[in-house]
């Protein structure tokens, strides 16, 4: 079988990416300006890419498998599988504008405004098709500008119909736009920082995104099926493995049945009798969520508890077909 071709972020999702896969056992090495790092699965071939191009170049079987962002599937409108959400990298997709701006606080009252000026309205972003989707649907601009789309302008080619709405594409660095070359951003932003640090609110969340694992659809009718569903079963066990921890007890025969009925395993627990008579060890996994809830309930019923987080929890039977 040929080697899975296997596409991976460059730029802001690397390192999470990269210590994702490390979390799932990969070993991962860049040799100096390389795009192309080894990895210890000879069963898989790396690729560096840009989240942005990922979609579309799994999506023409370039690529088996990648990961990108949401964000950039719906920029994109590939036609890929979304296998897993990895659930790191998680932004938000915001319209921002200048805190200048004290009387704006809404997409609406900005298209208002603009129109009542008869300004055009400059937008600056590197997702001018999830902004054009988001402005047709508004209620505003389909009542002062019906149907017609705003205006995309790239160097390349430009298109829509509404002069009076210009999308600028940007290749970065788009906080810093505005006042000059735009009147407003649409971005993506984790904590909001470097709005702040540039001046700019945002007023509206167009959409939420993180990272997930792709694949090519035809791929997944092929005999690289079950390579795929072994990478599934290894990143997801590492997902699982960030939200819960592993815990050893030790119990008295008196209290064993309470203590069980109370804990929340993950699935049924291991249970031991130990060279103490009367005395057990129970040895399971629970949620993270849960373990202060549980914890009066360890310190009054059982002793000794050792905890541990694990690396992974690996669901092998949610991966079979």
């Amino acid at each position: 079988m040929a080697k899975l071709r296997f596409a991976i972020p460059k730029g802001s999702l690397q390192e999470a990416t990269l210590q994702f896969l490390r979390d799932a056992g990969y070993d991962i090495k860049f040799r100096e300006r390389s795009y192309r790092p080894s990895i210890n699965d000879p069963e898989i071939l790396l690729k560096l890419l840009r989240p942005q191009e990922i979609p579309m170049f799994v999506e023409a079987g370039n690529h088996d498998i990648g990961i990108t962002g949401i964000d950039w599937i719906r920029e994109t409108n590939a036609d890929v599988e979304v296998l897993l959400d990895l659930e790191y990298g998680r932004v938000n997709i915001v319209l921002a504008i200048p805190k200048s701006l004290t009387t704006i606080d809404s997409i609406d009252r900005l298209i208002k405004s603009k129109y009542d000026k008869t300004e055009v309205l400059k937008i600056s972003t590197e997702y001018p098709n999830i902004t054009v989707e988001y402005l047709m649907k508004n209620t505003t601009y389909r009542k002062l500008y019906g149907s017609r789309k705003p205006l995309i302008i790239t160097p390349w080619w430009t298109r829509g119909e509404n002069k009076k709405v210009k999308i600028f594409l940007s290749f970065g660095a788009t906080e810093a736009k505005p006042p000059e070359d735009a009147d407003v951003v649409v971005d993506a932003t984790e904590t909001g920082t470097t709005l702040r640090q540039n001046n700019l609110k945002p007023i509206e969340t167009l959409m939420k995104s993180s990272a997930v694992l792709i694949a090519n659809k035809q791929t997944l009718d092929s005999a690289k099926k079950e390579k795929i569903l072994d990478i599934v079963a290894l990143l997801k066990g590492v997902i699982d493995g960030r939200k819960r921890i592993h815990i050893f007890v030790n119990v008295k025969e008196e209290n064993l049945v309470e203590l069980l009925s109370l804990l929340p395993a993950l699935k049924s627990p291991t249970i031991s009798p130990l060279v103490n008579e009367g005395w057990y060890s129970i040895n399971t996994v629970i949620a993270k969520e849960d373990f202060l809830k549980m914890l009066p309930i360890l310190r009054r019923l059982s002793q000794g508890l050792l905890i541990y987080d694990p690396r992974q929890i690996l669901m092998l039977e949610e991966n079979r077909e």
